[in-house]
């Protein structure tokens, strides 16, 4: 049984790297004559990738995803908001505060302590969680929840130093990783589903959506008090290789500081589990040890996936961007980049999460690979766009203003399960491999044309995780629509000749 569905995995895991490793081994051929060491980085990179998403789809069904759904519907039963608040806010904060992409975030932006940034952030996530919750319970509808709060990180975007707008719309696509989005995920789930309202299950969605918000805010706000004059990040270095043992060194010296951030994430998660397990949960021993390898499974996975997407995609995306950019017809840095968008999006490891529980809340009504190609569309357009930024030096709020107008004013029109799956989408699309390998392209090719990499190059993540709250709810007005055309089932005259006035008839 085991290894069928490792099987099963394997073969998702292929069709979504291989067109990837495909393009970039096809430029780098023909238009982008890359340094060979890159390559080859990039190759061992794109295997340890797959091993690891591999694990951690295995990992996140059996562990991640059940500890969400037993924790919030246990927390849900006891009908008590003065203890399901402050858990969930604890919960919220734990899991942002293990977010090893938040880690990376806080290293980029030097003129704030780490500690403040990475405290302010998760306290950011955490009290959207818990307002997510309030909403649920309350039967508040979404889009009202968006208008205003984005109404309010705007507002104070305009009154915010020029370097860290980028950044700090970034930081809500960052903070919503592959630890932080299939728990908080299933934990929605588990919490709607005592509800027992015609809706609640698809009250489920919507916890990302305005999770991703609250490191938004945060960061402003603390721009706005530090006030510092520039934002300065780390520069990304490219490794020489010079032979097949430094190769294979590079990610032999990188596991353990991947093992140690992993480690610092995953075990408060499941000391928190082992003690609500032992106080309220009082699970069979069977699902007991299904979780616990489920665990080391996403461990695992985890380990191998951000090792290989950190030190094999970061050097590949830098050099891809720099010498497309030096070509004299560099505009095509444009069409290339929308091609890898619509592509790289199968990479990442929570889009599956997504899908999955899309099929499961619908019942298949809202299927998995049209939101795939939905999402994929999407975050090819917004790369596409980030490149047009990086040519031009557009503003970001050129961009972000009119998307967002967009994305508020289809919430009022689409099924409301649309757009809530449209707002978790923005935040599960920008994951790991946006920040190792989009990123980076953007900013070799912002360096080569001489352009403001902190305002013009950042700003890839918020781009890709905005235009899939509009190519989501595209899908949902398509669905509408087909709906409302479908013929409705006739009842036939002689059905109810039999019956009198006053019968109850049984259809």
């Amino acid at each position: 049984m085991f290894k069928e569905i490792v099987k099963e995995k394997f073969s998702e895991v292929i069709k979504a790297i291989v067109p990837v490793v495909a393009i970039v081994l096809l430029l780098s051929v023909t238009l982008v004559p890359m340094p060979t060491h890159v390559v080859m980085v990039f190759f061992y990179g794109c295997i340890l990738l797959m091993i690891g998403m591999v694990f951690f789809t295995i990992g996140s069904e059996q562990a991640m995803e059940p500890m969400g759904k037993y924790v919030g519907a246990r927390i849900t039963k006891t009908r008590k908001l003065w203890l399901i608040l402050p858990l969930g806010f604890l919960l919220g904060f734990m899991i942002t505060v293990s977010e090893p992409d938040l880690q990376v975030l806080a290293n980029q932006v030097q003129s704030i302590p780490n500690s403040v940034l990475i405290l302010s952030v998760s306290g950011g996530v955490a009290f959207f969680l818990v307002l997510a919750l309030v909403r649920m319970v309350l039967g508040i509808p979404l889009q009202r929840m968006l208008v205003f709060f984005y109404l309010i990180a705007f507002g104070m975007a305009f009154f915010a130093p020029p370097d860290f707008l980028a950044v700090a719309f970034d930081s809500g696509g960052v903070t919503t990783g592959p630890m932080t989005v299939p728990f908080i995920m299933a934990f929605g789930v588990g919490v709607s589903a005592l509800r027992g309202t015609k809706h609640s299950s698809q009250d489920s969605f919507g916890l990302i959506a305005l999770c991703s918000i609250g490191p938004i805010i945060a960061v402003l706000l603390l721009s706005l008090i530090f006030r510092p004059e520039n934002a300065v990040f780390q520069p990304i270095t490219v490794p020489k290789v010079l032979h097949s043992l430094q190769l294979s060194g590079m990610f032999r010296d990188a596991l353990p500081e991947y093992m140690e951030d992993l480690a610092q994430a995953i075990v408060p998660i499941a000391v928190f589990f082992g003690i609500f397990q032992f106080i309220a949960l009082h699970l069979e021993k069977k699902a007991l040890l299904r979780i616990v390898n489920g665990i080391v499974y996403t461990y695992v996975g985890l380990v191998l996936f951000l090792t290989g997407a950190n030190v094999g995609f970061i050097p590949a995306g830098f050099d891809l961007g720099s010498i497309l950019a030096t070509l004299p017809y560099n505009w095509i840095i444009v069409p290339i980049g929308m091609l890898i968008g619509y592509f790289i999006i199968k990479a990442e490891p929570a889009v599956y999460v997504l899908m999955k529980q899309v099929e499961d809340i619908t019942a298949g009504a809202i299927s998995g690979q049209a939101l795939q190609r939905s999402l994929s569309i999407g975050v090819s357009v917004s790369v596409g766009l980030a490149m047009v930024r990086v040519l031009t030096g557009i503003h970001l709020f050129y961009m972000l203003i009119p998307g967002y107008a967009i994305a508020i004013a289809l919430s009022f029109i689409v099924p409301p399960v649309f757009t809530a799956i449209a707002f978790d989408s923005g935040g599960v699309a920008s994951g790991p491999m946006t920040a190792t390998f989009l990123l980076p392209f953007a900013m070799g090719a912002c360096m080569t044309v001489g352009g403001n990499v902190v305002t013009d190059a950042f700003g890839v993540v918020t781009m890709v995780a905005m235009t899939p709250l509009i190519a989501i709810q595209c899908l949902g007005l398509v669905y509408k629509l087909q709906a409302s055309r479908a013929p409705k089932p006739e009842v036939a005259a002689d059905t109810l000749a039999g019956y009198g006035d006053y019968d109850i008839i049984d259809l």
